[in-house]
């Protein structure tokens, strides 16, 4: 029998996609593993480091660790690139191939920087004088003028001269704002760029290798500079410009084998083109009449070019980022072509997604061709009242004749699936194609099962975080909003830690997390734009992020520099909280959102759920407190860890002084307010029974509701549990205290509210499932769209919201079975719990360590199971009747299965009124 070959894969540095610009001296290494060996476990490791111009050093460490493990040798310096290779021993003995990179360090020091901010205007632009609420003292400008339109985008470029091709040649380049450059007429290949950050505290640049591009020679690097965010329209229906400046700027440096021969100063020379509008809110204007291409490689073009302004570098901090790029990653043809009932025409690209168009042909006889974007359409016409004051509208003025082929924007992104489409005359499916665009993170987990409707809400989550991680998390793409809304991400992490490597996503979101927060108070969305009253109160779950994100994050990717980064900023969030001086719990003078968007709720007051904003509060507040002690033991910090802890039991026996009766019955009787008291380990446990009588009555409302979610934002979404992954509070609570059966039930429900109906609502039949697989991706609400095909009343919806969407987790952990038991999946829960009448799924998820995966299936009586554990990773297996620890390689096994009765009956009290059968079948 051949032993298979354990091989080392995927050497990386902190959490780059690329190694090349990191932003650390002594960037931890991290390297998986790819093998179907049985039971091995490295007992040892080697790391070989070659510098320029220095022999190799190997550094041997006796250590099972292989994930962010130590930077062994010398601190890199500035620029400075070494070769790593590394290799593991096996408890076997034997050694694994080397597996090798090279790893490249940034500007680490501000010294290192000889740019300077370049703009377009002989004196900067300043609107009326605007402090944001909490920044007194702080310089920003501002302009409250909504009918202002946005800063013209401009070009900028300059010659650089080379006596001889380079060998090596490095560009270093950010914006205040965003930026489209070019090297040679070659563009750079990333989008948005640099994207959007707290810019007063964080800016991130990003370093190109443009050896290969540079030439002897004369060589012409040039950009396009927009607003952004930075001074774009912005925030709640756009009523903000200029938040952090009000002209837009360049920094770039440009170094040819270790010198700067080019960098951002008053030698450069700008010019307006043809992109005259790009704002993110309300889309991009084009005039191919003055489009000239040449600017991007002619010498010898200045023309009316300008001398551009010089200002010095932001006080910001100058960080490589850490966060992948934003690129496309996918293109949609159009699904069909619509005469609207009032004779416009509208593209249907079959799929709601973020991005934009790009035009393949072009016509012969337009004039002005407007592209309006919008994700439904209601009464047949393209439905815009969800997007408010946001147009969403791109502009192309033609030449006669004019040639517009391969346009697409620069400074925007839209949310839609429909685009209307007026000046072009018989345009047809092959002239325009969609670019979905989001950050590029490495795709990690996967999901699939018997049940075709589960499969394509799953399919509706990837989408819907994909279009939401576009340079940070967002709670929408497409309306006057598209926020960094901290409780939505706060509930999503789980979900999106599983599908996709989020570790450098996240934690560059959180350093502005950390610098936007107020005397300990974290605002409501990140970056902080709001000048508003409500942005800087406090409120529980949305602030709660500044301690639950850095928890999942070491959770999931075992990172305790995350920890250690961001446990001051928990600690000052849990001290700053509003307390009631009596209880210690929240001050219930506060406003809370509570279970926001409850489906009871009135849809304009969407905080007006059935649960006490406060008891929802308080439940995140010991929860928090919790994690908040536990991130101070993991930092090493005993004696914090210890008070936190104190804190947390006080808090818990006052909590249930003031909201459960001693029959074990709670102030507010709704499911949220028990699943947050079972999925929170909230119970008590000196009164006997009391989870079980708790359990039994969320059983009761949920088969009460017709298995119908009740659940808003707070019990309907995930949270971190102590031995899965984070899960819908409402299902965890209903599988992990007996109640599965109604869990699944609650799943395949079709009838709205429910996670199945978004699916199903478009579709022509039931059963038509291509037509289904084309239309939806996660919704803002649970009606967001009416059953009659209307677009909910309140002025507040979206068809592309992520939070709803962390029911995915459930079909990662219980549908698939796949679950860390330590942090960073050291040690895996393969626990796969069938049910409804799914007959198999498999789930798969890239750890650090190397691909997990889980498949089961039924037959009679009999649950079949085959997982595999990469190497260097331990796996708890529990099945019905089996309990078993095992180690790396594939493993089958087989149980009896007693199938349970399904669909669950209706035995709710006997004074409800039995709802009809409204589960879905295959």
């Amino acid at each position: 029998m051949t032993i298979p070959q354990v091989e080392l894969t995927d050497l990386t540095f902190e959490h780059y996609r690329s190694a090349l610009g990191v932003g650390y001296a002594s960037p931890r290494l991290s390297w998986r593993f790819a093998s179907t060996a049985n039971d091995w476990l490295q007992t040892s490791y080697e790391v070989r480091i070659t510098r320029r111009g220095e022999d190799s050093k190997t550094y041997a460490v006796d250590s099972g660790d292989s994930v962010l493990v130590p930077w062994p040798s010398e601190p890199l310096a500035s620029r400075e690139a070494a070769t790593v290779a590394v290799r593991s021993r096996g408890s076997d003995g034997q050694w694994t191939a080397w597996v090798e990179s090279t790893v490249e360090a940034g500007l680490l020091h501000r010294a290192d920087w000889t740019a300077q901010v370049i703009l377009n205007k002989d004196t900067e632009y300043t609107g009326a004088k605007r402090t944001r609420p909490g920044d007194e003292g702080r310089n920003f400008t501002g302009d409250l003028e909504v009918e202002e339109s946005g800063l013209r985008p401009f070009r900028t470029r300059t010659v650089v001269h080379l006596e001889e091709a380079p060998t090596r040649a490095r560009l270093y380049i950010t914006a205040l704002g965003l930026h489209t450059t070019y090297v040679n007429g070659e563009r750079l290949p990333d989008l948005l760029e640099p994207g959007w950050t707290a810019y007063e505290a964080n800016l991130n640049y990003r370093v190109y290798d443009v050896t290969a591009l540079l030439h002897e020679g004369d060589n012409i690097l040039g950009s396009w500079v927009g607003e952004g965010w930075y001074a774009g329209q912005i925030g709640l229906r756009g009523l903000l410009r200029n938040v952090w400046g009000s002209a837009a700027g360049l920094i770039a440096q440009l170094e040819v084998d270790g010198e700067v021969v080019a960098a951002t100063d008053s030698s450069w020379r700008w010019c307006y083109g043809a992109v005259t509008q790009g704002e993110i809110y309300n889309g991009e204007t084009y005039d191919a009449r003055i489009e000239d291409e040449a600017w991007k490689f002619d010498v010898e073009m200045f023309g009316q070019w300008k001398p551009v302004t010089v200002r010095p570098l932001p006080d910001a901090e100058l960080n490589a980022a850490e966060i992948p790029p934003v690129r496309a990653y996918a293109t949609l043809p159009v699904k069909e072509v619509i005469t609207t009932p009032s004779g416009k025409t509208v593209l249907d690209f079959g799929q709601n997604f973020a991005g934009f168009v790009r035009v393949l042909s072009s016509p012969l006889d337009a004039k002005v061709i407007k592209l309006r974007h919008a994700e439904v359409l209601e009464g047949g016409e393209l439905g815009v009242r969800p997007l408010r004051n946001c147009k969403q509208t791109d502009t192309l003025v033609l030449p006669q004749g004019g040639n517009i082929t391969g346009w697409s924007p620069l400074f925007t992104y839209h949310g839609f699936r429909y685009v209307e489409v007026s000046g072009w005359d018989e345009i047809t499916a092959e002239d325009i194609e969609g670019v979905a665009i989001s950050s590029d993170y490495e795709v990690t987990g996967a999901f699939q099962c018997s049940h075709d409707l589960l499969n394509r809400l799953h399919e509706n989550v990837i989408w819907s975080t994909r279009s939401n991680t576009i340079s940070l998390p967002t709670d929408c793409p497409q309306r006057d909003e598209r926020l960094g809304w901290t409780g939505d991400i706060q509930v999503f992490a789980p979900t999106f830690s599983f599908l996709f490597g989020a570790a450098g996503f996240l934690r560059n979101w959180l350093r502005d997390v950390r610098a936007d927060q107020r005397d300990g108070l974290v605002p409501i969305t990140v970056p902080n734009v709001h000048a508003i009253k409500l942005s800087r109160m406090p409120h529980a779950v949305w602030g709660d992020v500044a301690a639950l994100l850095p928890n999942d994050l070491y959770e999931w990717c075992g990172d305790k520099d995350v920890v250690r980064e961001s446990l001051d900023s928990a600690i000052a969030w849990l001290d700053a909280i509003p307390r009631d001086k009596r209880t210690q719990l929240w001050d219930r003078k506060t406003f809370q959102f509570g279970d926001w968007l409850d489906p009871a709720a009135p849809p304009a007051h969407p905080w007006k759920g059935r649960t006490d904003t406060h008891l929802v509060a308080d439940a995140y507040l010991i929860h928090t407190t919790r994690v908040v002690a536990k991130l101070a033991r993991v930092a090493g910090k005993t004696d914090t860890a210890e008070r936190y802890d104190e804190q947390a039991a006080s808090l818990l026996e006052t909590f249930h002084t003031e909201y459960l009766t001693s029959a074990s019955r709670i102030v507010s009787d709704t499911q949220t307010a028990i699943a947050l008291l079972l999925h929170f380990d909230l119970v008590d446990d000196k009164v006997p029974g009391q989870r079980e009588v708790l359990s039994q009555r969320l059983k009761e409302l949920v088969v009460a509701d017709a298995w119908q979610v009740s659940t808003g934002f707070a019990g309907g979404s995930g949270r971190w549990a102590l031995l899965t992954a984070g899960t819908p509070i409402i299902l965890h609570a209903l599988g992990a205290n007996g109640h599965l059966d109604q869990a699944y039930r609650m799943l395949l429900n079709k009838t709205s509210p429910s996670w199945l109906a978004p699916v199903l609502l478009g579709a022509t039949t039931i059963v038509s499932l291509p037509v289904v697989v084309a239309a939806y991706t996660q919704w803002e609400r649970w009606d967001s769209m009416l059953q009659d095909g209307t677009i909910n009343p309140g002025q507040m919806t979206s068809f592309n919201h992520y939070a709803l969407g962390s029911v995915a987790s459930f079909l990662h952990s219980v549908v698939g079975g796949l679950s860390p038991l330590e942090p960073g999946w050291r040690k895996t829960l393969i626990r796969p719990q069938p049910g409804g009448n799914l007959t198999h799924a498999t789930a798969s998820f890239f750890s650090p360590y190397g691909q997990v995966f889980c498949s089961w299936s039924i037959e009679g009586d009999k649950l079949s199971v085959t997982a595999q554990v990469p190497p260097n990773m331990t796996a708890l297996v529990q099945l019905p009747g089996l309990e078993q620890t095992v180690g790396s390689g594939v493993h089958s096994f087989e149980v009896p299965w007693v199938a349970g009765d399904w669909p669950p009956k209706f035995d709710a009290p006997a004074v409800l009124q039995a709802p009809e059968d409204n589960w879905v079948r295959n």
